[in-house]
């Protein structure tokens, strides 16, 4: 059951069959002793409540009495639902002619707008109380595009006396006649009590089933009983859809789901159906289970939906709805879920402005579906690369579906295919006016994040994203993951990181995020319990390992380090990335030879996995280390063959800072242009790259005035990681690098020592990036220029130690070494 403390009824028929008897019961209690009981076959009905006539009919085992409401086979009630039977009534009453739909629901329901699906639904629990079979249709015949025909003789009988009445859980056999008034008085009161169960009954039903904050509901796979291929996968898929539509309900993701399978030892294609589900459902906390099943009923789909206890197996709830054609399977889906949740509590209010038709939400073709809904699990299973094909399979199947050109983006991003990543999520984004509010939410912030830049703008849609569905994941791993980051605000990063994990604990992205936002505000402890935190989780990302370094180096724990390097091996998504942080680490200390071979060796691992563009951008970052460290020929040489091989607005910005140390402003100035005119609204590209670039062009022409007025935009985020930073590791405190340069240039020592301090006081955030190496450099360099040579001297010294291992030719390092001489 959803609600605490709520009791479910276990034996749900026998408490219909209870209220269908009692309702029956009372009509009969009702007609006076008195009156002329017999009528004459076919007579017609007066409108007198008083002379409320009474006609009986037969066919089959079967008897409808229509006064009483009561269906009636072999003399025993059959439980049938009030609005099943007045579809009944006027089905026999038309016996071998077909009534059209539309005549059904006027009569039916005529002061009542109802939608077709409700007149469906009462067909299918008027088939079950005849006991008519999917295959064999006996009694009510669907007749394709009109409506039904009763298919079966029926005769209308004389009035006569009926011998049992249904109440309860048991049959009570009462002889009713006219001339003993005293009965009725004693068959009233058994009746009272009757209608009082079924009103119970039907109060119980009619309540909402509240959930809890903290309660979740596992959907199960569909029971796909038609034989159909098409249909596997993609209901499901479809019926999740709907229901995260809504922020009142929180459904359990697919990561607990397979962490839960592996802790059963199930693989992770096994079908959450069954007991399976069941347990899933009992190991995950799980409130309430969703079991849905599609069947073929002659011509017609029947598709059921039951929610069930998971501690007791109790049901909870049940929909129904029946289609003609495969192609309204979709919207009688759409139409269960918005029945379910105004069952569970969800206000009007909320549906009304939380429901879009699934086939807007999603897509009407069903092939595309089942290849969307396959994606999303094959990325939960195993990984971007086996998602791709599949996502792109639901767009060549829908070009307009634009979940699934979303969810390709996000897939693009995480291989780091970051152009492709931006030219899908352009593409959701053009067409997000067919999806749902959430997914909108999500559509919008990864569009203003990824292709568009404006993290100020995501920043804004994730929180109001956050406000309307607080147990929404992304909204928290967007925030934390970069945004944040963007827009050098940790202490809230670690805040969202938190949140997320209180959502998903088993996300272990999560667990990176606030431990590699932890570094960054050089809270070193927090990073290490948030990795002792994420130990227990099964599935470990990737990036944990370079988390894992990154301690290690800010400790100068040499073991620590080796170990996470020997955990990467015979990792493919690891070891590249690790061959590139060892780089690191060998350029931050002056040894670019050994440096050089493991970058070529990151390049190396990175092509093999067949992902060219990350191969091109540990080749840029490499050629960044060159720059900075004067070495300008192959600076160059790096930048053209990082270029020849793949583009993105991060490589391009790193070629402009690498090429204009190198002294090439002219191209580095044509690549800011290029960054500015394609991305005008990119936060990273206006408030540092654009300002580095001109700053590095203006002291290339020696106007170091010119290059501080072309940092000073760069000030509100100037310690913030840029997105070069976020998906390449470099490119933090650029600015306030290039700042403490252009003091230097412009003979103003005491603010070149502020500059240069301050990255000393920020190692965390440049830790990845061995331009950080600098920072000691140039505070001797500021020193001196002050006439503080004491700290002048120590901070050569502090430098040349770091550098004791370099290779000797280095240009900064012989620079470096002749100025120390010249203060001793």
């Amino acid at each position: 059951m959803i609600s605490r403390g709520r009791v479910a009824c276990r034996n749900e028929s026998s408490w219909i069959a209870a209220w269908t008897s009692g309702k029956a019961a009372w009509a009969h209690a009702t007609i006076r002793p008195q009156e002329d009981r017999s009528i004459r076959a076919g007579a017609p009905m007066t409108a007198s409540a008083d002379q409320k006539a009474r006609q009986l009919y037969e066919f089959g085992p079967f008897r409808v009495d229509s006064e009483k409401e009561l269906l009636l086979r072999d003399s025993e009630a059959v439980p049938i639902a009030p609005k099943a039977f007045q579809v009944l009534l006027v089905l026999v009453s038309h016996s071998k002619q077909v009534v059209t739909k539309d005549d059904l629901m006027k009569m039916v329901w005529p002061d009542t707008f109802v939608e077709e699906a409700n007149l469906s639904r009462n067909i299918f629990l008027l088939r079950k109380a005849l006991g008519e079979s999917p295959q064999d249709h006996q009694y009510i015949v669907t007749v394709p595009g009109r409506g039904y025909r009763f298919a079966e003789d029926v005769r209308l009988v004389p009035d006569r006396e009926l011998n049992i009445v249904a109440a309860s859980h048991s049959r009570v056999e009462m002889e009713v006649r006219e001339t003993r008034q005293w009965a009725w008085a004693g068959f009233a009161a058994l009746v009272l009590v009757a209608v009082a169960i079924g009103s119970l009954f039907l109060l119980r039903r009619r309540q909402a089933i509240p959930l809890h904050a903290t309660d979740s509901v596992l959907v199960a796979d569909f029971a796909n009983l038609t034989g159909d291929p098409v249909f596997d996968h993609a209901l499901r898929q479809g019926l999740e859809v709907q229901l995260q539509q809504s922020p009142y309900l929180n459904l359990v993701s697919e990561d607990r789901i397979q962490k839960t399978l592996r802790l059963m030892g199930q693989a992770p294609e096994t079908p959450l159906t069954g007991q399976i589900a069941r347990e899933v459902c009992l190991r995950s906390g799980t409130v309430a289970m969703l079991e849905a099943s599609i069947q073929n009923i002659g011509s017609q789909y029947v598709l059921n939906l039951r929610a069930t206890n998971c501690r007791t197996g109790d049901d909870i709830d049940r929909e129904q709805a029946q289609v003609f054609r495969k192609e309204e399977v979709l919207e009688a889906i759409g139409g269960m879920a918005s029945r379910f949740r105004k069952r569970v509590g969800e206000s009007g209010a909320m549906l009304q402005s939380h429901d879009v038709p699934l086939a807007e939400a999603t897509t009407p073709s069903m092939e595309a579906l089942k290849a969307y809904s396959l994606g999303v699990e094959a990325e939960a299973n195993q990984g971007e690369e086996t998602a791709i094909p599949l996502f792109k399979r639901a767009v060549e199947l829908d070009p307009k579906f634009a979940m699934a050109y979303a969810y390709l983006a996000l897939q693009y991003g995480a291989s780091g295919s970051t152009e492709l990543a931006t030219e899908n999520i352009r593409k959701a984004y053009e067409l997000s006016d067919r999806v749902s509010e959430n997914e909108r939410f999500f559509i919008s912030a990864y569009y203003f994040g990824r292709a568009v830049g404006n993290q100020e703008k995501a920043r804004q849609i994730c929180e109001a994203w956050a406000a309307t569905y607080p147990r929404e994941l992304l909204p928290h791993s967007f925030l934390a993951g970069f945004i944040d980051l963007v827009l050098a605000d940790y202490d809230h990063s670690v805040e969202e990181a938190r949140k997320g994990i209180s959502i998903a604990p088993d996300y272990s992205y999560l667990y990176f995020l606030l431990g590699e936002n932890s570094l960054h505000r050089e809270h070193l402890k927090d990073a290490e319990e948030a990795l002792r935190s994420v130990s227990q989780v099964k599935v470990q990302y990737p990036g944990l390992l370079l988390l894992r370094y990154d301690l290690a180096f800010l400790r100068d724990d040499r073991q620590a380090m080796q170990q996470a390097v020997d955990a990467a091996q015979g990792k493919p998504e690891s070891m590249d990335w690790m061959a590139d942080r060892q780089a690191f680490s060998f350029a931050n200390s002056g040894q670019l030879q050994k440096a050089r071979v493991l970058s070529r060796q990151a390049v190396e691992l990175a092509e093999q996995q067949g992902d060219p563009e990350r191969a091109a951008e540990f080749a840029i970052r490499f050629a960044l280390w060159e720059a900075f460290f004067g070495n300008s020929r192959e600076a160059k040489q790096g930048v053209a063959t990082a270029l020849h091989t793949a583009k993105n607005r991060e490589m391009e910005y790193g070629a402009a800072v690498a090429l204009g140390l190198a002294g090439d402003s002219k191209r580095a100035q044509a690549l800011a242009d290029h960054l500015q005119s394609e991305y005008p609204e990119d936060t990273s590209i206006r408030f540092s790259y654009l300002p580095v670039i001109r700053a590095i062009v203006a002291l290339n022409r020696g106007d170091s005035a010119a290059a501080i007025t072309a940092l000073e935009p760069a000030v509100p985020y100037e310690l913030g990681s840029p997105r070069c930073a976020v998906v390449l590791y470099f490119g933090s405190l650029y600015p306030i690098l290039l700042r403490g340069e252009a003091y230097l240039a412009a003979h103003q020592g005491p603010e070149a020592t502020r500059e240069f301090q301050k990255l000393l006081d920020h190692r965390g955030i440049m830790v990845g990036d061995a331009v950080s190496a600098l920072a000691a450099y140039g505070l001797a360099r500021s020193y001196a220029l002050s006439g503080d040579y004491t700290n002048a001297r120590n901070q050569y010294k502090q430098f040349l130690v770091q550098w004791k291992d370099a290779d000797p030719d280095i240009p900064i390092l012989k620079q470096a070494k002749a100025e120390y001489a010249r203060l001793r």
